[in-house]
């Protein structure tokens, strides 16, 4: 209907394509959860969506039904035959439609892990390869889509550094508890020395935006509620105003290799499921004006809006 009436929300052909990152160095912290829903999300709203799978768990590409042992070949379908020397000149190649209309994938399996390795040993002879292989990568597809995710490994490596210059924006989960929240912001300060060194070897890279999102929170816990009120003490222009609260609504669904968006039937007049596709539309929204204030073409219709 949004095609028939013209009202499709795509960012003109002069707007930069948002290609976020979402990405923390810790495990656990809800980014691939964060990935699959933001990805669908998106393509309900009707742009055009593209996820890239770059951490070798593959579990973003097992949520869209792909067994990473068996549909996924390492040498055909990845990042790992482009991130060679002498591979294809762009990431057409391991583009997949999905099931979900409006979201294609770019699917990870083990052996990409085996890139972690070589990237590490030819660093000090061509850097300039490695810091931007995937960033030239990237730029050979975006203009086909809005909005490029991208989910990389929960580690300080080779393949989350290529991340780092290859977006644009960054989003970086973080669960309000000690650990987490020590965790992230240890994660930051290694970040802008990281992008300093980046820098220093292949030019420096700004981001249109970098935002912190709460995760898994649960307004039961006190505990969660004061590092939460710390969070936003410390953070208090990088945090996003809605938080990721934790569910068993997602839990269910992710057990079952779904989303709470693909969830039909009787599971979705449950108040437990009204109250999560709440909080998962919530933070959809906050994103999304993040995302459109990045497009010129966009200006116009937001201040309308009274949002910009």
């Amino acid at each position: 209907m949004r095609e028939v009436f013209g009202t499709l929300p795509h960012r003109d052909p002069g707007d930069p394509p948002l290609i976020m990152a979402v990405q923390n160095f810790k495990g656990g912290v809800g980014k691939t959860t964060l990935v699959v829903h933001l990805a669908q999300y998106f393509a309900l709203r009707g742009y055009r969506v593209c996820i890239i799978d770059c951490d070798s768990q593959a579990s973003t590409t097992a949520v869209f039904g792909l067994n990473p042992d068996v549909d996924v070949h390492e040498e055909e379908d990845t990042l790992y035959p482009f991130l060679q020397h002498g591979g294809p000149k762009s990431l057409h190649y391991a583009l997949r439609a999905t099931y979900w209309p409006g979201i294609a994938l770019i699917p990870a399996n083990l052996g990409l892990y085996d890139a972690e390795y070589e990237f590490a040993a030819r660093m000090a002879r061509d850097p300039a390869f490695i810091l931007d292989r995937l960033r030239d990568g990237v730029a050979s597809i975006a203009d086909q889509f809005d909005i490029i995710l991208m989910d990389p490994p929960p580690a300080l490596g080779m393949l989350s550094l290529s991340v780092l210059r290859a977006a644009n924006a960054l989003l970086i989960p973080a669960p309000p508890n000690n650990i987490d929240f020590a965790s992230t912001a240890h994660f930051l300060k290694m970040m802008e020395s990281t992008l300093a060194e980046l820098a220093r070897h292949g030019g420096a890279r700004e981001y249109s935006f970098v935002k912190i999102l709460t995760s898994k929170m649960n307004d039961q816990k006190s505990a969660h509620q004061a590092i939460k009120r710390m969070m936003d003490a410390v953070f208090p222009q990088d945090i996003l105003n809605v938080s990721l609260k934790d569910s068993a609504e997602i839990d269910n669904a992710t057990a079952n290799l779904m989303t709470v968006y693909e969830l039909t039937g009787p599971a979705t007049r449950t108040e437990t499921h009204k109250r999560c596709r709440a909080y998962l539309d919530a933070v959809g929204r906050e994103v999304e004006l993040l995302v459109r204030k990045t497009w010129p073409s966009h200006h116009r219709q937001l201040r309308k809006e009274g949002l910009l």
